[in-house]
């Protein structure tokens, strides 16, 4: 009969150390990574994560001598409540119509400017436009509140001082619902377009440049190597952001629909949302409803983050989120 011997390979030291070695350095790289994001790690732990156990507000016709575990259990009457309320449809119409609208303005100004900064060569011109665009993310939206305030004052704002001065009339913009989807937009479009075009600059700066140059050899203009390089090496970060704003459609910017308009009362048929609502039910002690809100919100966005990141997913699968 035949033996048959099984041998294995070995692998020299030297080449054992190496691969040590190696994974010791990435362990030392993920470590530093790590404490990189611990600061937001802790920050939504804290104010995301151990908040949670407040859900069962929702639930419950919430007293404050009684606590959140005395108070009644009522099932889903807060739900109820906002549900048959005359509020329900106009915030929620607001809420989403916003959100469609600045991930749609947003997202075509951001690529926008971030086409047009990768054409600059000057490099002092790109520092100074980067700077200058993404200087308004800084702003407090309570500052840009009284910009606003000190443009759009009935009586002593800028704006009617110079149509006054054209011979035309006032106008009393906290009493004109219908101008502000417009003065909304646009300051969002000012406070939000830099970050996001200098995410997008940033992933055209990772494209292989000696595309471009076999492009320019073939003949193709800039026109057609933004159509054909630039937008195709952007998709992947375009389909990443605009999933994570449609998690956030029932969701909003609460400095920007309470600063601006000031919380007046005859503008909420086009700017008042669920943040601003869940505002006043707070500050008027109506704690179990704000609570149901807040909890519909959540549900929904999830649900809507998942059912856009299986759509990609069904696409593309490399575009997807998770």
């Amino acid at each position: 009969m035949q033996r048959h011997e099984t041998t294995t390979a070995r692998i020299p030291a030297s080449g054992v150390r190496r691969w040590t070695n190696r994974g010791k350095h990435i362990a030392r790289d993920n470590r530093l990574l790590f404490l990189l994001a611990l600061p937001a790690l802790l920050y939504f732990f804290i104010f995301n994560y151990l908040p949670m156990f407040g859900v069962i507000l929702a639930f419950k016709d919430y007293k404050y001598h009684l606590g959140i575990l005395g108070s009644e259990w009522i099932g889903l009457k807060n739900f109820e409540f906002f549900m048959t309320s005359l509020d329900a449809w106009r915030i929620t119409r607001n809420t989403v119509g916003y959100s469609v609208l600045f991930i749609i303005v947003g997202t075509t100004a951001q690529l926008l400017i971030s086409l047009l900064l990768f054409e600059i060569r000057n490099r002092f011109a790109m520092k100074y436009y980067q700077t200058t665009m993404i200087f308004p993310t800084f702003v407090s939206w309570v500052l840009v509140g009284y910009i606003s305030y000190s443009l759009f004052n009935p009586s002593l704002g800028i704006l009617n001082q110079v149509i006054t001065f054209f011979g035309m009339e006032k106008i009393n913009w906290y009493a004109s619902p219908g101008v502000w989807p417009f003065i909304l937009t646009f300051a969002n479009l000012w406070k939000g377009v830099g970050l996001g075009s200098v995410i997008y600059y940033a992933a055209l700066m990772g494209v292989d440049q000696e595309m471009y140059e076999a492009a320019k050899i073939d003949g193709a203009n800039r026109w057609q190597q933004m159509l054909r390089i630039s937008l195709p090496a952007l998709t992947p970060i375009i389909t990443i952001l605009t999933i994570l704003a449609i998690g956030d459609i029932l969701g909003g910017d609460f400095g920007l629909f309470y600063q601006i308009p000031r919380d007046v009362g005859m503008l909420y048929s086009t700017t008042d949302i669920v943040e601003t609502y869940v505002f006043r039910g707070l500050r008027n002690g109506n704690i179990g409803m704000t609570a149901a809100v807040g909890l519909l919100q959540s549900a929904v966005g999830l649900v809507l983050i998942i059912s856009a990141n299986t759509l990609v997913r069904m696409i593309n699968k490399e575009n997807a989120l998770f």
